[in-house]
């Protein structure tokens, strides 16, 4: 089921791709504005606590500019840029969090989740041009207890009144960690109405490589709203559904509904397979092919974009007894 979501998703984006589909679509809107993100994700939004736990992404993605160095070349080699071509560059600063399902216990627990931090920071570089979008990322960053795991999410219990996890020294071992990733989108737009009213289907395609994550994903974007030419969805923390990182406001106010599906085919995952250089480090039976479903509203009122997401994530590992679910917030704002 799961191999022929992954199919039928990269089925709709070649479609989206074909000819008949295109649409004369006027140039990328040109802005000098950077725009700040953060994004937090967390389970208790689910009323759970186990799993994928807790996420936070800081980004920066900056307004349009003529690239130079390294950031043309990427542009112009890797991502096709074009004379047209609207052209991007940003950093990130992320901290994602995971947890068994039993946190009152110090004993390891073989067949749940192991406990895991991953603190990093993010290069971007992204091409706009007619409606698609090509991005290409790398993270550098650390797992383990130097990526202040246990501190995090414990002070955060304490502010709400939860008790400690106790089995943090079961945790993976500390370790560098790199990720190189790829996305492209395409963006098909329907006008319904007046006032900027309508709906598009924005799907995606892309792969990620590294010692913690490596995966080729596809996924698929449906939207109803205002104003829908201004982004390409809301932002998230990786790996997920995402939109590009930023948004070009119009008019002071409009809003969206969405609703996606995104399909992985997973060769690594560090914080279930553990280190590809250790053996002994906790694991457990990971699955190849892992499934999102999301939904959610994005509201943007004069510089600032404000987005709820829903997310149910398919198990992800074979001791897993149900799917996860969470929640995102992020507020974007231009500068």
């Amino acid at each position: 089921m799961q191999r022929q979501l992954l199919a039928s998703i990269v089925g709709v984006y070649c479609l989206a791709h074909e000819p008949a589909f295109a649409q004369t679509e006027p140039a990328p809107v040109r802005d000098d504005r950077g725009t700040l993100t953060f994004v937090w994700e967390n389970d208790s939004f689910a009323d759970s606590d186990q799993n994928y736990t807790n996420g936070v992404r800081l980004a920066w993605l900056s307004g349009t500019y003529q690239p130079q160095g390294v950031s043309r070349w990427i542009a112009r080699n890797l991502l096709n840029a074009g004379d047209e071509a609207v052209i991007r560059r940003g950093v990130a600063i992320g901290h994602s969090l995971f947890t068994p399902n039993d946190t009152t216990t110090s004993a390891s627990l073989p067949d749940q989740h192991p406990y895991a931090a991953w603190l990093y920071g993010e290069y971007t570089a992204l091409v706009e041009q007619r409606n698609e979008v090509d991005q290409f990322s790398v993270q550098l960053g650390v797992v383990g207890p130097s990526a202040g795991g246990e501190w995090v999410q414990n002070e955060f219990h304490a502010l709400i009144g939860a008790g400690d996890a106790q089995g943090w020294d079961n945790q993976i071992e500390d370790e560098v960690g790199l990720v190189i990733s790829y996305d492209k989108r395409l963006r098909r737009v329907a006008q319904l109405g007046d006032g900027g009213f309508g709906a598009d289907v924005t799907p995606n395609l892309g792969f990620t490589l590294g010692t913690i994550h490596t995966n080729l994903h596809a996924g698929l974007t449906l939207r109803i709203g205002q104003d829908l030419e201004n982004d390409y969805g809301p932002p998230r923390v990786a790996p997920s559904l995402a939109g590009a990182g930023y948004f070009t406001p119009q008019d002071n106010f409009s809003w969206y509904l969405f609703a996606g599906i995104e399909g992985r085919a997973v060769a690594h995952n560090i914080f279930l397979d553990g280190s590809l250089f250790r053996d002994d480090d906790p694991s457990v039976s990971s699955n190849t092919f892992v499934s999102d479903l999301q939904a959610g509203l994005v509201v943007q009122v004069l510089q600032t974009q404000i987005a709820f997401t829903y997310v149910e994530r398919d198990e992800e590992f074979e001791e897993q007894t149900e799917p996860q679910r969470f929640g995102a917030v992020s507020i974007s704002r231009k500068f």
